[in-house]
């Protein structure tokens, strides 16, 4: 996150809290404020997820996105996604009205549209910031290795997540992204499936990962991370313990938000910095930590 991102990066956080934080006080379920803060963050620029996600190797915008309640494990997922604003919302229908709990590409887009979702075209997507980012790792990737497929770990990540308890005591989770800079279209990182980038459960916490996404899939290290809790670890435990595990054993690197049963939190990460946000009725607490 370079330092002329700081700012943005904590006001989107602060207008996500409060969208799923004003939901929670009107005694909304803990999937709802996850989906409100989640959207809000897709529709801001600053964040890879919604309008201004990376852009693949051929210039679009392909999403993913997951939404998962503790209470009763109910989950909706899709993947690769380029007509719909919000993916996160079009998990939610697939948790509230499917039978299915994952939909990809086209199919996603067409579930979403039969259950009164409105299509946007994929350039309504794409900001000029990612156009430009993505041409110079284009030409980066030319000079260094002669192609111009994603290759290795990127540099930066930006994908959004939340964690949230309701008066009921029930937990849930969200993540979205639109992926890695340059990445083959097609490609499916960690965020959108159960237990790698997200997971929820009243009886062990709420997850939600943000990072390199192919060592995240490997260890499955959100429902790694949830088990350490279920096992009697604090989430600040299991999420320092899940980075390092992630580092130590694959050489990965990103960051991890818990929220345990008991309310109790847990954060950590790997990457320089990584932007977060807590609301709780004791007030407001937002910042970008460093390494």
């Amino acid at each position: 996150m370079p330092d002329d991102a700081v700012a943005a990066n904590e006001a989107g956080i602060r207008n996500a809290l409060a969208a799923g934080y004003r939901l929670l006080e009107q005694g909304a379920s803990a999937v709802d404020a996850v989906e409100a803060a989640v959207a809000v963050m897709e529709d801001d620029e600053t964040f890879d997820a919604g309008r201004g996600s990376f852009l693949t190797s051929d210039g679009r915008v392909q999403m993913d996105a997951l939404l998962m309640n503790g209470e009763n494990l109910r989950t909706g997922g899709v993947a690769c996604v380029e007509r719909l604003r919000n993916p996160i919302r079009a998990a939610r229908l697939v948790l509230d009205r499917s039978p299915h709990v994952y939909f990809v590409a086209q199919g996603a887009e067409q579930f979403a549209k039969e259950q009164g979702m409105a299509l946007c075209d994929n350039s309504e997507l794409v900001v000029p910031r990612e156009r430009e980012r993505l041409l110079k790792a284009q030409a980066a990737a030319l000079a260094g290795h002669g192609d111009t497929t994603f290759s290795g770990p990127p540099t930066s990540h930006d994908t959004v997540g939340a964690v949230a308890m309701d008066a009921h005591g029930n937990l849930a989770a969200g993540t979205s992204t639109g992926g890695t800079l340059n990445k083959a279209p097609g490609r499916v990182g960690d965020s959108s499936l159960i237990g790698c980038g997200c997971y929820a459960d009243n009886h062990s916490a709420a997850v939600s990962l943000t990072g390199w996404g192919e060592p995240i899939m490997k260890l499955v290290l959100g429902k790694w991370a949830v088990d350490r809790v279920a096992a009697g670890a604090s989430p600040d435990e299991a999420a320092h313990a899940a980075i390092g595990y992630l580092f130590d054993r694959l050489g990965g690197h990103g960051g991890i938000i818990l929220l345990g049963p008991d309310g109790r939190i847990g954060m950590a990460h790997n990457t320089p910095r990584m932007a977060w946000g807590l609301r709780t009725p004791m007030g407001v607490q937002v910042g970008v930590t460093c390494k």
